[in-house]
C-alpha cells in the first residue's frame, strides 16, 4: 500500500509543480487552488509512505516520478522543447525509480 501511495504522491508532485508554474506567482486563482490542494495531498502521501519505507528511497522515488512527469507533460504540451536526449534521460530516471522498487 505504501508504494501505491508513494507513486500517487509523485504524480501529485507533478500536478503541483505544473500548477505552480501556471499560477503566475499565485496571481491566478484556479492554478493556485490546484497547487494548494495537490501540494498538501502529495506531502501527506509522502509522509504516509515514509512510515514504512526508507526515507531516502521514498524521497528519491517521489522526486523522480514528479520530475519525470513534470518534464514529460511540459514536452507534450509544447511548453518545453523535446529531444531524443531528454526522453532518454527521463527514461533513465524512470528506470532508476523502478530499480529502487525492485531492490526494496
Amino acid at each position: 500500500m505504501s508504494w501505491l501511495v508513494l507513486v500517487l504522491s509523485g504524480v501529485l508532485e507533478a500536478v503541483w509543480a505544473t500548477a505552480l508554474g501556471r499560477s503566475e506567482g499565485f496571481t491566478r486563482l484556479g492554478p493556485t487552488v490546484v497547487f494548494g490542494v495537490s501540494v498538501v495531498a502529495s506531502m501527506v502521501g509522502l509522509a504516509y509512505a515514509m512510515r514504512t519505507l526508507p526515507v531516502g528511497t521514498s524521497y528519491a522515488v517521489w522526486v523522480g516520478i514528479g520530475a519525470s512527469l513534470t518534464v514529460a507533460y511540459a514536452m507534450v504540451t509544447g511548453d518545453e522543447p523535446a529531444s531524443v536526449a531528454k526522453v532518454l534521460l527521463l527514461l533513465g530516471i524512470v528506470g532508476c525509480v523502478i530499480g529502487l522498487k525492485l531492490l526494496h
